[in-house]
C-alpha cells in the first residue's frame, strides 16, 4: 500500500492556459511550414504503401477465428473491463487519500514512462495504467486465438505489438508531461523545430520509414562515428581488423577482440565518441581489436558459415595473436557475432587449442527454440527463399527497427519531433540504416540450422570444417548480457542459451532492448541491470529474486573481467604494427566505408 505522493512543485505540470497559447501558435506555425512543404511536394506525386493486402488478409483470419469463438472473446473482454474498473476503484482511493496500489505497474526497465510525473500525477498515472491494461489485454486476445497458422499466429501478433507500442501515451503531445513541461517553458519552440525536423526527414528520405532511416544528418562514418583511432592491421576477402591505439602507457596483457553482427556494420560497438563502447574499453586500458565485416558482393555470394569461421572468427584470432605475441585473449560477440564465436569455441575446444581466455556474449542466442519475432520474420523468408536463388535478408534495417520501435522509432519520435532535440538517436538511426549485404550460402545456412531447427543447442547437432560441434565442451569463463525488452533476441532464450556452456557463468539483464541495452556508458547509465548469483533454471525465477543495480552493465563486466586470471596483469602499450603484422590503412577502413547497392542477400 502506498500513500498519495506529493508533486515535486519544480516538476510541476503547466496550466491550462499556458497549454493553450503555446498550442495555438504552434498550430499556427505548423500550418505555414506544411503549407511550404505541401507546394514542395506537390509535383512529385503521392507515395502509397504496398503491403497493406497481405496484413489486411492475416488480420481477416484472424477476426474469423475470433469470432469463431464467441464465448472466449466475450472473456476478454470482460477481464480487460474488470481491470478498467478495478483501476477506477484505486484511482477513487486516492484522489480520497486512503491507500491504493497499482493496477498495471509498467514493466522493469519501460524508459516510456522514467519521468517522475508518469508516477507523481493522479491524470498520467491514470492515462499510463489504462494504456497498459489495454495493451495487456489486446495482446492476451490475440496471442490466444485458436486456428491460425503459425506464420498468420506470428505476423498478428508481431503486428499487434507494433500498433500497441505505436499508440502508447508517451508518443503523443498532449499526453507526455515532458513534452508538456517543455512545450510551455519554450513556447511551443520545441514543437516547431520537431515540425521542421520531420518535413525535413519525410523530404530527404525515401519514404515512410527510410526517412529517418536515412540519417543524413547523423554524422558520417570516420569522422563523427567510427572515431576512435586505430589502424587496420589485417585483411582477407571478409574482413578487417582494425587494431586501436592505446590510451596510456601501459594496457592490460590480455587482447580483447570483438566480433560483431554480419548484417550491420560494427560501429554500433563505436558510435559518437560519448557512446563508444570501443573507445571506453580503450580507455580502461585493453588492447582492444575488432572486426570490420566486408560488405560482399555478388562474387561472395557462395561464401559459407564455414568460411566465416575459418577465414573470419578464427582468422582474427590468429592476427590477434600474431599482433600482440599473445596466446591467451578474451573475446566478445554480438548478436550473431557471438552465435559465431561460440561456435568457434566449441572448435576449438574440439581441436585442443586454448587460446580463448574469457568469451562475453552480448544479445546472443544459442538456444532457438523460442527466437521471438525474428524467427517469424526468418520463417517466412525460408518460404521465399525455397523457390528463389536468391535468399533474402532476414535483418534488414527497416525489419530490426521495427522490431526495436521503442528504441529506435518512438524514442527517435518523441526526441526530435516533439523535443525538437537535434542529434538524440540519430546516431543509432545512421547505424541502423548502413545495413550489409549477406551471402545466400551464409544466410541460408542460418536459417536452417539455427531458425528453423535449432541444432546449435543439440550435441553434435551442426558439423563444420569436419568438427561435430557439442556447445557443452567450452568450459572458459563466460559472461552473457541480454536485455529486458529484446525483441530480436528474447532475454529468457538468451538465458536458456547462457546454460548450455560448462564453464563459470555470470548472466546479466540488461534494461531497455537489443541496442538500447548494450549502448550505455556508464557516464550515462540510464537503464541499470539486474543480477542473481543463483543462476536458477528458469528465467522467470531469476528475475523474480534478482537485485537490480543503477548505472551501466559496462562497468559490472569490466569487473567480471579483471577478477579473470591474468586479469589485472599489465603490459607496456601496445601499437599497430609494431610487430608481424604492419598497418595497412587508417581505421575504419574500407570495408566500413566502401558502399554497394542498397542491402540485400548477394
Amino acid at each position: 500500500m502506498a500513500p498519495p505522493p506529493v508533486a515535486d512543485p519544480g516538476r510541476s505540470l503547466p496550466a491550462a492556459a499556458e497549454l493553450v497559447g503555446s498550442y495555438l501558435e504552434v498550430a499556427r506555425r505548423a500550418s505555414q511550414l506544411l503549407r511550404k512543404y505541401m507546394k514542395k511536394t506537390a509535383r512529385k506525386g503521392l507515395w502509397f504503401p504496398n503491403e497493406e493486402l497481405e496484413v489486411a488478409k492475416a488480420f481477416m483470419d484472424l477476426s474469423a477465428h475470433a469470432l469463431a469463438s464467441p464465448y472466449r472473446l466475450a472473456q476478454a473482454q470482460m477481464a480487460m473491463m474488470r481491470d478498467h474498473c478495478l483501476l477506477l476503484q484505486q484511482s477513487t482511493l486516492r484522489t480520497m487519500g486512503l491507500p491504493f496500489h497499482a493496477v498495471a505497474p509498467p514493466a522493469r526497465g519501460d524508459q516510456r514512462f522514467a519521468d517522475a510525473a508518469w508516477e507523481d500525477s493522479f491524470l498520467f498515472d491514470f492515462i499510463k495504467q489504462s494504456y497498459l491494461i489495454t495493451a495487456r489485454h489486446v495482446h492476451q486476445a490475440v496471442a490466444r486465438v485458436e486456428g491460425l497458422d503459425d506464420a498468420t499466429q506470428d505476423k498478428v501478433d508481431q503486428l499487434t505489438r507494433q500498433y500497441i507500442d505505436a499508440l502508447a501515451p508517451s508518443n503523443f503531445a498532449l499526453s507526455n508531461p515532458e513534452v508538456l513541461r517543455e512545450t510551455v517553458n519554450s513556447k511551443g519552440k520545441n514543437l516547431r523545430r520537431g515540425l521542421k525536423h520531420l518535413l525535413k526527414d519525410l523530404q530527404s528520405g525515401d519514404g515512410p520509414l527510410r526517412a529517418p532511416l536515412a540519417g543524413r544528418d547523423a554524422g558520417r562514418v570516420g569522422k563523427e562515428l567510427a572515431t576512435t583511432p586505430g589502424k587496420v592491421v589485417f585483411e582477407n576477402e571478409l574482413l578487417q581488423l582494425i587494431q586501436y591505439q592505446a590510451a596510456g602507457s601501459h594496457q592490460c596483457r590480455k587482447p580483447l577482440l570483438i566480433i560483431p553482427p554480419w548484417i550491420n556494420k560494427y560501429y554500433i560497438l563505436d558510435l559518437h565518441q560519448d557512446d563508444s563502447f570501443i573507445g571506453w574499453a580503450v580507455g580502461q586500458g585493453f588492447t582492444t581489436f575488432a572486426i570490420s565485416w566486408v560488405n560482399p558482393s555478388p562474387e561472395l555470394a557462395q561464401k559459407s558459415f564455414e568460411d566465416y569461421l575459418l577465414e573470419g572468427s578464427l582468422a582474427a584470432v590468429d592476427a590477434v595473436e600474431l599482433a600482440t605475441g599473445e596466446k591467451a585473449i578474451d573475446l566478445v560477440g554480438y548478436g550473431l557475432g557471438g552465435t559465431l564465436l561460440m561456435v568457434t569455441l566449441a572448435y576449438m575446444a574440439a581441436r585442443g587449442d586454448r587460446r580463448a581466455a574469457s568469451a562475453t556474449f552480448l544479445a546472443t542466442l544459442l538456444d532457438f527454440a523460442e527466437p521471438g519475432e525474428l524467427g517469424a520474420l526468418a520463417s517466412q523468408q525460408r518460404q521465399a527463399s525455397a523457390s528463389s536463388k536468391d535468399a533474402e535478408n532476414p535483418q534488414d534495417a527497416a525489419t530490426v527497427t521495427m522490431l526495436q520501435a521503442n528504441d529506435l522509432i518512438w524514442s527517435f519520435v518523441v526526441n526530435r519531433y516533439l523535443l525538437g532535440k537535434d542529434r538524440f538517436p540519430a546516431d543509432l538511426w545512421h547505424w541502423n540504416a548502413d545495413s550489409t549485404r549477406l551471402p545466400t550460402a551464409l544466410h541460408r545456412y542460418c536459417l536452417e540450422n539455427f531458425y528453423q531447427e535449432n541444432r546449435l543447442q543439440q550435441a553434435g547437432g551442426i558439423t563444420v570444417a569436419g568438427v561435430a560441434i557439442d556447445v557443452a565442451k567450452v568450459k572458459l569463463p563466460c559472461y552473457f548480457l541480454a536485455t529486458i525488452e529484446d525483441h530480436v533476441s528474447p532475454w529468457q532464450s538468451c538465458y536458456r542459451s547462457a546454460r548450455l556452456p560448462r564453464g563459470p557463468l555470470r548472466f546479466v539483464l540488461g534494461g531497455s532492448g537489443h541496442v538500447g541495452g548494450i549502448v550505455n556508458p556508464p557516464a550515462v547509465g540510464r537503464h541499470g541491470y539486474w543480477t542473481n548469483e543463483l543462476l536458477p533454471e528458469h528465467a522467470d525465477d531469476f528475475l523474480r529474486d534478482a537485485v537490480r543495480h543503477p548505472g551501466s552493465w559496462w562497468n559490472d563486466w569490466q569487473q567480471w573481467l579483471m577478477a579473470q586470471p591474468d586479469g589485472n596483469s599489465l603490459v607496456t602499450a601496445r601499437h599497430p604494427g609494431e610487430r608481424a603484422l604492419k598497418v595497412i590503412e587508417d581505421a575504419p577502413g574500407r570495408y566500413l566505408t566502401d558502399q554497394l547497392e542498397p542491402p540485400a542477400a548477394c
